[in-house]
């Protein structure tokens, strides 16, 4: 398959196939009329995961597109097609001479798939942010194999714990007592057991999504030097994600009591701990989901408000008060974030830019908040 030629492309898909090549963008703001209201904030990171050329059809940073109109690369769902959607949808407007009352800012930050630590979750507390004034942000949201469209009011808080189990060394050939394997085995097992229950839970209720329960992975086991000797310190990696309404002061006690039970020598530390999970209400009390919800039902476009399971930057937004939803209008397509053949075809592409280039004006004209009059 060939691609197809310049000429008959659409030009906001060539756009989107150029920044996929690239690595940063500069972009400006458009300035509302009032400046007393809060903003709108639209974010993307620019930065992708890496990639197995090996496992994919096409070069994942050439941003090929086949001859049914799929664009393959490294980021085409996660997440620069929002980027280029943002910037195409304000490009829009403007050309159209529209001004609404906020002013709207984008945002594109990097460091995102590596936990944000030297990128939003830093921005939000500089100066250069606070200037912005958002009110309300997009952030990322998932594909949606279905007709609806996937929206996030919330996530999961990432907690990796590192369990560290001591006790007897010797002889591979003994029966030891109190080894650090045998007490690690029993943490590993309490915490398997919680996983299953949680697994139980959530298939047991069809009304529940997979970011309403707690999940846990087993994902890394540490230990030993040679076949015949019995380590004195052995360790494993969980990767939690803490549902929103879990009391995560109570369930550090279970990881203390899992530990303690296991027998003595046994301890844990964090390798990452979030603890200000925030949600965003999807009722009317909030203007901003009325605003985007009202847009959505004028476009016939079904939404799916969910939990988000894993973590984006809008948990570092929502955490400094900025409430945010996870929005990215890509549904009938398969959900190939950080996959091989990662790809989004144009047609859905191009319809993304139409569904931002209406809820943008709406957005932007929400009436003043009690807050700010």
């Amino acid at each position: 398959m060939t691609s197809k030629g310049p000429e008959e492309e659409h030009p906001s898909v060539t756009l989107f196939r150029q920044y996929l090549r690239i690595r940063t963008v500069q972009p400006k703001p458009d300035y509302g009329t009032n400046p007393t209201l809060s903003s709108i904030l639209l974010n993307s990171h620019t930065d992708v995961v890496p990639v197995f050329k090996e496992y994919w059809s096409h070069d994942p940073f050439e941003a090929f597109k086949d001859s049914e109109g799929y664009i393959y690369a490294r980021g085409a769902q996660d997440m620069k097609c929002i980027s280029i959607q943002y910037l195409e949808a304000v490009r829009r407007l403007k050309v159209e001479g529209h001004q609404f009352p906020r002013t709207i800012h984008m945002t594109f930050v990097p460091d995102e798939e590596v936990g944000g630590h030297q990128g939003m979750e830093l921005f939000v507390q500089r100066p250069e942010f606070q200037v912005l004034r958002a009110g309300f942000a997009l952030d990322e949201g998932l594909a949606n194999p279905t007709d609806a469209f996937t929206v996030f009011y919330s996530e999961r808080s990432p907690w990796w714990v590192r369990i560290t189990s001591t006790g007897r060394p010797g002889h591979g050939s003994r029966f030891i007592e109190d080894t650090a394997a045998e007490k690690l085995h029993k943490v590993v097992s309490s915490i398997l057991a919680f996983r299953e229950k949680e697994w139980q839970r959530l298939q047991s209720n069809p009304h529940l999504k997979e970011g309403a329960v707690t999940s846990v992975n087993l994902t890394k086991l540490e230990g030993g030097v040679a076949y015949n000797v019995v380590p004195a310190t052995m360790s494993a990696s969980f990767d939690f994600r803490v549902a929103p309404d879990v009391d995560l002061k109570a369930f550090e006690e279970q990881l203390q009591s899992w530990c303690q039970a296991a027998g003595e020598g046994v301890t844990f530390e964090f390798g990452q701990k979030w603890t200000q999970p925030q949600v965003t209400p999807t009722d009317d009390s909030n203007p901003w989901w009325a605003a985007f919800s009202g847009v959505c039902k004028d476009l016939n476009l079904t939404l799916e408000p969910e939990i988000c399971p894993a973590a984006t930057d809008s948990r570092y937004l929502r955490a400094v008060g900025v409430p945010a939803l996870g929005f990215s209008p890509m549904n009938r397509t398969p959900v190939l974030l950080h996959d091989h053949d990662e790809r989004l075809h144009e047609a859905v592409f191009l319809r993304g830019v139409d569904i931002y280039t209406h809820l943008l004006p709406a957005l932007a004209s929400v009436p003043a908040l009690p807050s700010e009059s």
